[in-house]
Order: C-alpha cells, then structure tokens, then sequence
C-alpha cells in the first residue's frame, strides 16, 4: 500500500469522526456524555441502511405496492433494494426532517418500515 493511499485512508477515518463528534455536540441538550454511544452507533447504522437504500427507494415503494397483498413479498423488495434488506416506509432520513413537528412517529413508521432481518 503506498503511502499516499495510507494518508487518504487516515483523512476519510478522520472526516467520519468528525462528523460523529458533530453529531454528539447536537446531542448536548437531550442526552448526557455517557449516553451518546447509545444514541451515536445505533443512529450511525440507520443512517448508512439509509443511504445505501436512497439509489432505490422509490423502487421499493414501486414494487411494496405491488406485491404487498401477497404472502410472501421479501424475494421481490429484496430484488428491488439490491440488498438483502429494504425499507417499505415512505420516509427517508431527508423527508423526517421536513416535518419536525412529527418526527417521532413518522422516526418510528420508517424504523418499522425495514425488513425483518435488520
């Protein structure tokens, strides 16, 4: 591995932190040091399903409301995300935040939205 390549893999880890550190100062008001790590890793890994299923959502919503009267749905809205986990909710993490004033019920309708498996 050449050195350069060591330097860019050293700048991404450090962009990451960052933006996790930007994350824990929002968090100040609500949640107290020691509890950022149970806010922190779990919102980090919804917010990385979310981005890989983003290229596909409307896909899946396409393809949920065709087949979603039928008994056994996951092989199509699996085929449709390209992953083996999907999301059938029709929120993302960019339409949460357009409605503030209900975003613990439509947070926990997306969260509800994922497959069985996540």
């Amino acid at each position: 591995m050449s050195l350069n390549t060591i330097s860019n893999i050293g700048v991404n880890i450090q962009e990451k932190a960052t933006v996790i550190w930007n994350v824990a100062d929002m968090l100040r008001g609500p949640f107290k040091p020691h509890e950022y790590g149970l806010v922190i890793l779990p919102m980090t890994v919804v917010k990385r399903f979310n981005d890989c299923l983003m290229p596909t959502h409307n896909k899946v919503q396409e393809a949920y409301q065709n087949v979603k009267h039928l008994a056994v749905i996951d092989g199509f809205l699996t085929t449709a995300s390209g992953y083996q986990f999907y999301n059938i909710s029709k929120f993302t993490f960019d339409s949460l935040v357009t409605d503030p004033q209900n975003i613990e019920a439509n947070f926990r309708d997306y969260l509800a939205g994922f497959s069985s498996n996540i």
